[in-house]
């Protein structure tokens, strides 16, 4: 019951920015907000991650870091492109593409530093 009850809740404001006047542009306003909250959030993280870390970083291999630091880059740009990749077409592969190496080269950089030798 009370998840039907917040489901009426949440279609009552989707409804109010449907119909009423100015909603579109309101809605697109606080859909920013929540993207540039939801950015911030990541690199928030990324801060604490880096200063918890930071000895671990700086332990790596010159090659192993350049490739975490590229790896991190190529996933920010990723995302800044995000509105002309995801367009539709080949861009949508193309951007999973470049996630998809982004995250193994964050992937073969953890499963070298654990590599017992």
């Amino acid at each position: 019951m009370v998840a039907a009850r917040n489901f009426l809740i949440v279609a009552l404001i989707a409804l109010g920015f449907w119909a009423l006047p100015g909603g579109a542009p309101t809605l697109n306003v606080i859909l920013a907000l929540l993207t540039m909250g939801f950015f911030a959030a990541i690199a928030f993280l990324g801060y604490r991650l880096y200063r918890e870390h930071r000895f671990t970083i700086d332990s790596l291999e010159t090659t192993q870091r350049a490739v975490l630091y590229g790896s991190i880059a190529l996933a920010i740009l990723t995302f800044a492109a995000s509105s002309r990749l995801l367009n539709g077409g080949a861009g949508i592969i193309v951007w999973l593409a470049l996630l998809g190496i982004a995250a193994y080269g964050v992937f073969w950089v953890f499963q070298r530093y654990s590599r017992y030798e």
